[in-house]
């Protein structure tokens, strides 16, 4: 069973900077894209930045300049460096795999990691 489990975030003061990570577990042995996404209140999910399993990367205006995504393929593991951080990057950032089935070609599934808090206090 594919599982995403997230560590990371917390409350910081504007400017301050926080990291995120994703490890996908549970026998994924490729992981396609991967992406962070992030939730406020009273707000839909919102994209903050992909980024394939050759490096690209597709960044939310929002957060461009700030935000950095890397990723290790050989952890299976992605992480967002927040720098600069506003009090309106506070939501609950959710990470995103998208996993090859290992057993139909070309059939992706998305998993979601369990959520974490971030909070940017003015």
């Amino acid at each position: 069973q594919v599982q995403l489990v997230q560590s990371g975030g917390g409350l910081v003061q504007a400017g301050g900077s926080l990291r995120l990570s994703c490890a996908v577990s549970g026998g994924a042995f490729r992981v396609n894209d991967m992406g962070w996404y992030r939730q406020a209140p009273g707000k839909q999910r919102e994209l903050v930045v992909i980024i394939t399993n050759l490096g690209r990367t597709n960044y939310a205006d929002s957060v461009k300049g700030r935000f950095t995504i890397s990723r290790d393929n050989a952890k299976n593991t992605v992480y967002l460096q927040m720098n600069s951080l506003k009090p309106e990057d506070t939501a609950v950032y959710y990470c995103n795999a998208l996993v090859p089935s290992t057993t139909t070609l070309g059939v992706l599934t998305s998993y979601w990691g369990q959520g974490t808090q971030v909070t940017v206090s003015s």
